[in-house]
């Protein structure tokens, strides 16, 4: 028998059950917290289902938002749901952003840097399209630290049942997600004097299942399991 896991994030409606409900409280702290300017020209990478797109819409006051994904699902369901005339989207890569340099008054991206094989390529087109007295921000989830208490407990338990199970356990393999591993990340990036916080918030499940419903929808990570 053998067992690969890897990453599903095609399925627009299944990964706003897996994870909208709990991005969309962190997003809106994290408008709060990192105070962007007004009327600003906003890029966004790795937009999802449009969770951090629409905060920004609602909170930021942009003058426009051109939200990209590598995934063409997602942004077509982030574009059939958000109906402001300020945001565009557009399928593009992290590494390669449909934007002319200098363009952009803020470069944002929300639970999605993890994911980039390159991050350093991710961090200089952010650069490159970022207008010299712009901003660029961006935020993940706290997985070493046990951030995302839910997944971190669905973790542990598989383990207990299959040792195998810890190489899928996102704490493993995204070791980088907490405080000393972004400021390494940011600094080789060229930016060393980058601010760094914790943003928490609480979800309290009103049943198991409730809490175990998502993981069914095939999307987030997932095992797949085969004979040999």
């Amino acid at each position: 028998m053998t067992r690969t896991g890897f990453d599903v994030w095609s399925s627009g409606q299944g990964h706003e059950h897996h994870m909208g409900r709990w991005s969309r409280r962190i997003a809106a702290k994290f408008i709060d917290w990192v105070e962007p300017p007004a009327d600003a020209d906003w890029l966004e990478l790795g937009c999802g289902t449009g969770v951090l797109t629409e905060v920004v819409l609602s909170k930021a006051n942009p003058r426009s938002i051109l939200a990209t994904d590598q995934s063409a699902d997602f942004v077509a369901q982030a574009k059939s749901e958000i109906m402001d005339r300020r945001a565009t989207f557009q399928v593009a890569e992290a590494s390669e952003l449909p934007c002319p340099e200098a363009s952009m008054g803020v470069v944002t991206s929300g639970l999605v840097f993890n994911f980039k094989p390159d991050k350093q390529k991710a961090f200089a087109e952010m650069r490159r399209v970022l207008r010299p007295e712009g901003m660029a921000a961006f935020y993940v989830w706290d997985y070493p630290g046990g951030g995302m208490r839910f997944l971190d407990a669905f973790w542990k338990a598989a383990t207990e049942l299959d040792p195998a199970a810890r190489d899928l356990d996102e704490s493993a393999r995204f070791p980088f997600c907490q405080p000393a591993g972004l400021a390494a990340v940011c600094t080789e990036a060229g930016a060393p004097n980058t601010e760094i916080a914790a943003l928490e918030d609480d979800t309290r499940f009103p049943s198991f299942g409730a809490c175990w419903y998502p993981f069914t929808l095939r999307a987030g990570l997932r095992p797949e399991m085969s004979k040999s």
